[in-house]
């Protein structure tokens, strides 16, 4: 019945929310459980800390078993941990599926051989209603308790960066998913064009695990997030309701690469919208905001600042600009690329 449908992409956050009140979500040894903007769970077991987080690839079918190890081991990241081991689940259309079985396979051997991740387990089946395959992966690692980081960290006064720019996830997905609909005359990318776009996969690639782990050495680092669904405005919505405080945010500071913004703009999206895998947001103290940026930077890696985490009253918020009475950011109700693929 049409008043019992969704549209395509995340669950609102108020489902989500009433969802998890439903659920058990506490216990002795959970050191942080599920929650808006909590993108990992914590758990203690005989004194150490291991990181759980679960993924699927949905909009992805090129290159989906690269894409489910990238955006797990990047949420891994964003607590400090190191990624260690990971159980896989994959689905698979009747049609083609010994192809598909092939090819997925190779490719998360090759990226959890980069990783240095051991695969211990999970399910793999052929199933009905499928025209595409799904993969889900589960991720674990570990982090020593002091190296912590969670979203809920951000203090007042930190300075918000973000590293490489947006959106590279949908920038790659996009580009191999639609190539047709990009390089439609009169407007539309070269095959130079499309060949860039597709290679974002890895240059500037979706890990984000590098900067995460130079960051935290280099100074300390109060909260990180993974822009994912609903690209760089959700994350900062995320990452303000689970710390508890009101970003202040220039968006124009924020780095979007002219290619992404040329596929955005033929396919009539908002790159801040868009899903952003290959970005770091970070909440950092003002003492320590330029040598971080400085250690990423030297790596290679673009480090941006784009604002500040405010002492504000009131319920958290993100505004466009650095006073109280600015205007809030847009708060997607799902993500740009979901216009596509619903």
């Amino acid at each position: 019945m049409p008043g019992d449908s969704l549209p395509v992409g995340k669950l609102p956050v108020n489902l989500l929310e009433n969802m998890l009140a439903r659920l058990p979500t506490h216990g002795p040894q959970v050191v942080l459980g599920p929650g808006i903007g909590l993108d990992c769970a914590v758990i203690e077991s005989s004194g150490r800390l291991l990181v759980f987080k679960s993924d699927p690839i949905t909009f992805a079918s090129d290159s989906i078993g690269w894409y489910a190890v990238q955006v797990n081991a990047n949420d891994l990241a964003t607590t400090g941990a190191l990624p260690r081991w990971m159980l896989v689940t994959l689905l698979l259309p009747p049609a083609g599926a010994l192809t598909l079985l092939d090819q997925i396979s190779a490719q998360l051997q090759q990226a959890c051989a980069e990783l240095g991740l051991v695969v211990i387990g999970g399910h793999t089946e052929v199933t009905y209603g499928l025209d595409r395959p799904i993969l889900v992966g589960t991720m674990v690692g570990e982090v020593d308790r002091q190296q912590l980081v969670t979203p809920r960290g951000a203090q007042p006064g930190d300075r918000l960066l973000l590293t490489k720019g947006v959106p590279i996830e949908a920038t790659a997905l996009l580009s191999r998913e639609l190539p047709d609909r990009l390089t439609a005359p009169p407007d539309g990318l070269s095959a130079n064009e499309l060949a860039e776009a597709q290679a974002f996969l890895h240059q500037p690639g979706l890990s984000v695990l590098r900067e995460a782990q130079l960051a935290i050495h280099a100074g300390q680092v109060h909260a990180m997030h993974d822009p994912t669904e609903g690209g760089l405005y959700t994350a900062l919505w995320e990452l303000a309701q689970a710390c508890g405080h009101t970003l202040w945010v220039d968006f124009s500071a924020a780095s979007v690469f002219p290619l992404s913004a040329r596929i955005c703009q033929i396919l009539d999206l908002d790159p801040l919208g868009a899903i952003a895998s290959g970005a770091l947001l970070l909440a950092v103290p003002p003492q320590d905001a330029q040598k971080i940026s400085q250690a990423i930077a030297q790596a290679g890696i673009s480090c941006t600042e784009i604002g500040i985490v405010a002492d504000q009253p009131g319920p958290p918020v993100v505004r466009q600009g650095f006073s109280p009475d600015a205007g809030l950011a847009p708060r997607p109700a799902r993500d740009e690329i979901a216009k596509l693929f619903g």
